[in-house]
């Protein structure tokens, strides 16, 4: 994949997660805010751009949206990769699941 794909792939992910992001905030923001890890006030903007607006933003050759998980712990939940393994596959991800849910106030 030369740099040009890159790029293109980069712009179509920013442009489906946007139109996601815009759909789950227009049908339930406290939930959008939950699984977005969003603000409110990011959500209030996101929900009244235009499309014009959406599509000059997700041209953007940087990902809007990031992973969330960003510690060894909770990747290691979802993926059962732990060294020692406690529990079975649900429980872990239930663990994973509490983990990431408790990041959420940090975002509000």
């Amino acid at each position: 994949m030369n740099d040009e794909q890159l790029l293109a792939e980069i712009r179509e992910a920013n442009l489906t997660y946007l139109m996601l992001a815009q759909t789950m905030i227009r049908k339930d923001k406290a939930e959008a805010v939950f699984r977005l890890g969003l603000s409110e006030e990011a959500c209030d903007i996101l929900a009244t751009l235009s499309a014009a607006q959406v599509l000059k933003i997700a041209s953007r050759n940087t990902m809007l949206c990031s992973f969330r998980v960003d510690d060894d712990l909770v990747w290691n939940l979802l993926t059962n990769h732990s060294s020692n393994k406690i529990g079975n596959e649900a429980t872990n991800t239930l663990h994973a699941n509490i983990l990431m849910a408790s990041r959420v106030s940090e975002v509000l």
